[in-house]
Order: structure tokens, then sequence, then C-alpha cells
């Protein structure tokens, strides 16, 4: 990756259907060559996919809840089939294992506290939980998915 690259992911962070010809021109390259960076990036899996985002309040789930699980499993056999029981709850929109005093954390997304507790027994009818904590947030005030590039392993491409 050059800085090139860098500079088309973070115009295609901002808007993924911005034409290729329009990125080409703000990072100093013609079409077909700027098209072959993106492929490239598709295809070596930095770019994995490209999506639309929604407002949660406009499709009915505005409320945000986070999720901390504590269990007494801690073995591969359980965790996969957590994570198998996750995969059949669409308002689960991140699901993540942790280090310290929570096993797992989930970021949910409900259209109501009524529709969290509906969702909550149904969670706990599935599988064992040792300690389920819910905490629901009051508002949002920053949520980007635009990764920092300013990480990023750059190539030197002035020498």
């Amino acid at each position: 990756m050059d800085k090139i690259d860098r500079k088309i992911l973070t115009l295609l962070q901002k808007d993924a259907t911005m034409p290729v010809a329009e990125i080409g021109r703000k990072v100093g390259l013609s079409t077909t060559p700027c098209w072959r960076r993106i492929q490239k990036m598709e295809e070596d899996g930095v770019i994995q996919r490209r999506v639309a985002i929604l407002d949660p309040v406009k499709v009915n789930v505005g409320v945000t809840v986070f999720v901390s699980v504590k269990t007494n499993e801690h073995n591969d056999i359980w965790m996969r089939k957590f994570a198998g029981v996750i995969d059949e709850f669409p308002e689960v929109v991140e699901f993540y294992r942790m280090s310290g005093d929570v096993d797992y954390l989930m970021r949910v997304v409900v259209p109501s506290i009524g529709a969290y507790d509906a969702f909550y027994k149904r969670l706990i009818g599935k599988i064992n939980l040792t300690d389920v904590s819910s905490a629901f947030a009051m508002g949002q005030i920053k949520y980007t998915t635009a990764l920092p590039l300013d990480f990023a392993l750059v190539v030197d491409d002035d020498k």
C-alpha cells in the first residue's frame, strides 16, 4: 500500500458510490489505474465490501444496547455454540470476545426496551449464561465506520 492507495481508501470510506473517475482525479490518477488499484485492494481483502449505512431511527431500531456476558464455560465447543446462537439474532450487530471481567460484549439494536426484553428472553432460552448485564445508550456522541488510516503500513513511494 502506498500513499495513493491510502487516499483512495479515505475517499471510499466517505462515499463508496463515488465514481472511479472522480476518485482518480482526486488522487492524481486516470480512471484505469485507479480502478486497478481498487480491484487489487478488493482482491487482497483490504476492501472487504461496500455497504449502505442506514439511519437506525428511520428503520425502527433506534435503541442501542450494550450487552456484557459472563460465562463459566471457557472452551472452544461452547464458544462456537454461542457464536452460532448469536448468528440467529439479527439484532446483534457487533459481537466480541473480550479480555478482563467480561467474556463477551454485544451491541444490540432494537426498536424499544420491550423489544430488547423479548430478545433477552429468546437469548437465555437458547444458551446458558452465567451473567448478563445490559446498558442502554442514552445518546450517540460519535459514530463512524471509517477506520483511521494513519496506522496503515505505507510503502515510501518517494524513493
